[in-house]
């Protein structure tokens, strides 16, 4: 079987069609990764699949990750603790079943506050809203490209600190203390520009802005360097809006993309239920290699 791929824009993505991740033989699937490291999103519609099955298609992809510390600390739907639940939805006692509430979640990286990020991510629709919550992914080796030869040159041998303090919906983590000094805040520090370990495309490699330190700069030179980043970090002509219907499946490559969610509906619910898929190997050794 041949994958019906098409681009979602010019410069990355791609919709697979005629594809059941519930029912996926070796030779699909290995026409689907490689289709996912050359377009670093995927996007798969109609797919009707359990929690089991979603959970075995991720594990075909690597080993799993653990849900994240979000600011409503690690949920997962029951019986699947490799699984994270992403909803406003909350319990009879008004405890959230899931993280990141209605609002808006800024753009980022997943998890790269961790010395080892995961490599993948992946989502599925369960319930959607009357409206909003639409995700929008950037190219983050577009943005390299698009970067002045001056600034790139600059940033070459740079580590920027990759904050841990708080989620993309803006929340504390449970267990962490506030702290809004980006030179003393909790993080790991990863290289500026990366290498792909599998593709060795090099890409721009960003996290949140919120508290991101460049290494050895006074903070005042490290902020300006930064937002000078970030204005090339999600140009429109980059980036891709992805409209959720039920059953959407969405991976994307957490080495070449980040990115961000619209604010939606509070009196509707918005539940996906996600995996995150270990890189192979210590993710630092391999970004140095850029």
């Amino acid at each position: 079987m041949t994958l019906a791929v098409t681009p979602l824009s010019p410069v990355f993505g791609a919709r697979i069609d005629g594809v059941d991740l519930g029912h996926l033989d070796d030779a699909t699937f290995d026409q689907l990764y490689a289709a996912w490291l050359k377009h670093h999103v995927l996007v798969l519609r109609d797919q009707t699949i359990s929690d089991p099955q979603f959970e075995a298609f991720s594990a075909h992809l690597g080993t799993l990750d653990p849900p994240p510390n979000q600011g409503a600390g690690r949920k997962s739907p029951p019986g699947f603790p490799n699984l994270y639940v992403i909803s406003n939805k909350k319990d009879p006692a008004g405890e959230p079943v899931g993280a990141l509430g209605d609002g808006e979640a800024s753009w980022h990286t997943d998890m790269s506050y961790l010395q080892d990020p995961p490599a993948a991510s992946m989502l599925i629709s369960r319930i959607l809203p009357a409206w909003g919550g639409d995700t929008y992914f950037c190219s983050m080796p577009a943005a390299l490209a698009s970067l002045p030869a001056a600034l790139r040159a600059r940033i070459a041998s740079l580590s920027i600190k990759h904050d841990g303090t708080y989620d993309s919906g803006g929340n504390i983590r449970k267990g962490m203390q506030a702290n809004d000094d980006p030179s003393t805040s909790a993080g790991t520090l990863h290289p500026a520009i990366i290498a792909h370990p599998e593709s060795g495309v090099k890409s721009l490699y960003l996290g949140r802005r919120r508290n991101a330190y460049v290494a050895g700069l006074p903070l005042q030179d490290s902020e300006a360097l930064l937002d000078g980043l970030w204005s090339y970090a999600a140009l429109p002509e980059n980036t891709y809006c992805h409209k959720w219907r039920i059953g959407d499946v969405v991976l994307w490559d957490n080495r070449t993309t980040m990115h961000r969610r619209d604010a939606f509906d509070p009196a509707s619910e918005r539940t996906m239920h996600r995996s995150q898929i270990k890189a192979k190997g210590a993710l630092n050794r391999t970004l140095m290699t850029s």
